[in-house]
């Protein structure tokens, strides 16, 4: 059956689950150390979790969070958020108690379920700045109305706040709920509902949520999976957290619809990942050329048996074509090596833009992210958004099925993305060639990564203004031979504070993810500034003392 014609019959995720279900219920979707859960399973361990939403009063269209680590419990989680009509709102186990807040205020979110004990941190303990309220948790977050610790132990401390339940207490209210309302539930979803806001910060500071329809996110990655040809049988471990858009949809998502084996990794480590190549036969691997490097390495030296590894993916990033024609060769001459790189650009705002094929020669591969994917067109347009010639450099433009519905509740940024058109401005600088093929070869806007993730200066400058003893801070990327760029901060203290490079290091540290935290703090009396008054980053990055 043709991907359109699939995504049709099955109108939604809760519709998808069904369906394959009804297709292969013995299939395995996720092996999570000891828990191994079929299609089966899964199905009816969502339909638990959204009949103990539906008892919370959670309805069709509310914004349900989940604040966690990957794992078991987060894909059974996002089922059955999406089986009782509810957004997905994934906030990430690297926030921060004030980025946590920000998302949860500005989205909305009426139950957050969220991890208590992942390495050592307590979640509901770091949004708690934002005050008690009674009979809920947060006085700061109104829509709020309760948290559920999946990981909760008797006598958790966290349990004896208001509006704070245990997993197996939400489970046992949904008792109380029929079987056939819930199933009633999920057969109201309709393909247009949204189902995701992922969150993404931008150069403004302020974090906007990407509005995403269930009908756009099948039909996007049902494409992609088959790109990457993901089947049953397949072990794929998920690297990319499932509260980014790539892990929840190119990962958890992607293997329901497959019935591929996911395999959640909650901390990511190079040297257990590769154990876990050898240990459980991995399949599919998705990860920056770093990743594909140490693979290499265990290929030649025969330390680790990586043979059942047939495919591998990057994402946007330059390849060395050296590094696809090592992985590749050994196949072609009846050794150990992948079957197949594929190379492809996605963003929040875009989902999946373009891959490269099978076939495709290894120039292609390593050096740009293929073609657009069926009933996506990628146009490449100068200042005055006029199309550009192939071989000429302008702005990524993208319209089809996969460009989002907007910003949730804020029309005027989402007008600024989107044109009357339909056309995505995606900010990112890039060249076609004549067979269609798109390179990245750079970024309009002021972001950059740090260690696989985007790091946004604006974002980091408005947070380091939470901090009472700055009064102005300015953030640049700098090299940095482990992360590739990390963020540099130039700061001009507030009347009568004396913070330290060190003083400023540890708040940042506890009051931002770890990528986002700068690694050089620069004291200055006031920062330089251009003819038309703004902050001249060019002399901070010239000139950093």
């Amino acid at each position: 059956m043709e991907i359109t014609e699939t995504v049709r019959a099955w109108g939604t995720i809760p519709g998808m689950l069904r369906a394959r279900v009804r297709e292969r219920p013995s299939a395995v979707v996720v092996a999570d150390g000891s828990v191994v859960l079929t299609l089966a399973e899964v199905a009816a361990r969502a339909r638990e979790v959204a009949r103990g939403l539906m008892a919370l009063g959670v309805e069709r269209g509310d914004r349900v969070g989940v604040l966690a680590p990957n794992g078991w419990t987060w894909v059974v989680a996002a089922c059955g958020v999406w089986d009782c009509g509810g957004v997905l709102v994934p906030l990430s186990t690297r926030f921060r108690g004030l980025e946590a807040v920000e998302v949860l205020r500005a989205t909305g979110v009426r139950v957050l379920l969220a991890s208590e004990h992942f390495m050592g941190t307590s979640y509901v303990g770091l949004i708690a700045a934002a005050g008690e309220g009674a009979g809920r948790p947060f006085a700061g977050l109104p829509g709020l109305r309760q948290v559920v610790v999946a990981d909760a132990e008797d006598g958790d401390a966290v349990l004896g706040r208001d509006g704070v339940m245990a997993y197996g207490e939400m489970l046992a209210r949904g008792a109380a709920v029929r079987t056939g309302d819930a199933e009633a539930r999920a057969g109201s979803v309709r393909p247009g509902d949204l189902c995701e806001l992922l969150s993404t910060s931008g150069t403004t500071g302020a974090p906007k949520a990407v509005m995403l329809d269930h009908r756009q996110i099948l039909r996007g990655y049902l494409e992609w999976s088959a790109v990457v040809t993901l089947r049953e049988g397949d072990r794929y471990p998920v690297v990319s957290p499932f509260s980014h858009g790539f892990g929840l949809n190119a990962g958890l998502l992607a293997c329901l619809m497959r019935g591929a084996t996911i395999v959640p990794v909650a901390v990511f480590d190079p040297d257990d990942l590769m154990a876990r190549v050898e240990r459980l036969g991995v399949t599919v691997l998705a990860g920056p050329p770093a990743l594909f490097h140490r693979l290499l390495s265990a290929l030649r030296d025969g330390r680790r048996d990586v043979s059942s590894l047939r495919v591998g993916i990057c994402g946007a990033a330059a390849v060395p074509p050296e590094l696809v024609r090592a992985l590749l060769r050994p196949v072609a001459e009846g050794g150990a090596g992948v079957e197949r790189m594929i190379n492809a650009y996605g963003l929040i705002e875009g989902t999946v833009v373009s891959m490269t094929r099978d076939g495709d020669p290894v120039e292609v591969i390593a050096a740009t992210a293929g073609r657009a994917i069926p009933g996506v067109e990628i146009t490449v347009v100068d200042d005055e958004s006029r199309p550009l010639p192939p071989g000429r450099r302008g702005e990524i433009l993208v319209r089809g099925h996969g460009v989002m519905r907007g910003y949730w509740h804020d029309p005027v940024r989402t007008a600024e993305t989107v044109d009357p058109a339909g056309r995505l401005h995606t900010g990112d600088i890039g060249e076609l060639d004549p067979a269609g093929n798109i390179t990245i070869v750079d970024r309009k806007k002021d972001v950059f990564i740090v260690g696989g993730f985007n790091a946004y200066p604006a974002e980091i400058e408005s947070l380091l203004l939470r901090n009472p003893e700055i009064a102005q801070a300015a953030v640049v990327a700098i090299p940095d031979a482990a992360q590739g760029e990390v963020a540099a901060a130039w700061v001009v203290p507030s009347p009568g504070a004396s913070p330290t490079p060190a003083t400023l290091t540890a708040w940042s540290q506890a009051n931002m993810s770890n990528f986002k935290v700068p690694r050089l703090f620069t004291l200055l009396d006031s920062l330089p500034v251009n003819a038309n008054g703004k902050v001249d980053k060019a002399a901070l990055r010239t000139d950093p003392s």
